[in-house]
């Protein structure tokens, strides 16, 4: 038979635990007092009562969750990486854009007309042609010309924006959003 010990552990208790340790706090006591329940336990609803949602899941016919955020930092290196990728995707799609808008035009037609009403409207004759200013391979290289300047300059744009708005932010709060979990 155990004896309580006065911290209010049997013997045999006492003597299974390590020095130092105490009992686990979901163990009932052996002294007979009754302890309050954790903050967070459900309680046992009574006959007839639907019970109470857990922690963590919505009830059936809740209404969306409704979330102010700031944004009160951006990192201006991320920003700078993201907005080089998004600029190098626009300017290869502006060098794919020319190149099929200039195989489209010449497939109509439209470069050899307008050389033909050049060349009438020059009364002396001379041997002009447009194509040597207007040919396939110039304006793709100038597409790509203006492709890599336009790359340098939003990414620059992008981040001085972002520097920017750091400190707008720190003078007013930041943006603020409401998110809704639908």
């Amino acid at each position: 038979m155990s004896t309580p010990t006065g911290s209010g552990k049997s013997q045999a208790e006492a003597a299974k635990l390590p020095a130092g340790a105490s009992r686990p706090a979901n163990r009932p006591s052996t002294s007979g007092q009754r302890r309050p329940a954790p903050a967070g336990a459900a309680r046992r609803p009574a006959t007839g009562q639907r019970p109470a949602a857990r922690p963590g899941q919505r009830p059936a016919r809740a209404t969306p969750r409704r979330v102010r955020l700031t944004v009160s930092r951006v990192d201006p290196f991320s920003v700078f990486k993201v907005s080089f990728l998004l600029s190098v995707a626009i300017g290869i799609a502006t060098v794919v854009m020319v190149g099929v808008l200039w195989t489209v035009l010449a497939g109509m037609g439209v470069f050899d007309n307008l050389n033909e009403l050049l060349r009438t409207l020059d009364r002396e004759g001379s041997n002009f042609n447009l194509m040597d200013y207007i040919g396939f391979g110039k304006v793709l290289s100038l597409s790509v010309l203006i492709g890599v300047i336009d790359v340098i300059l939003m990414t620059a744009i992008a981040t001085l924006m972002a520097f920017l708005y750091n400190i707008c932010a720190s003078l007013v709060g930041g943006l603020q959003l409401t998110l809704t979990d639908d």
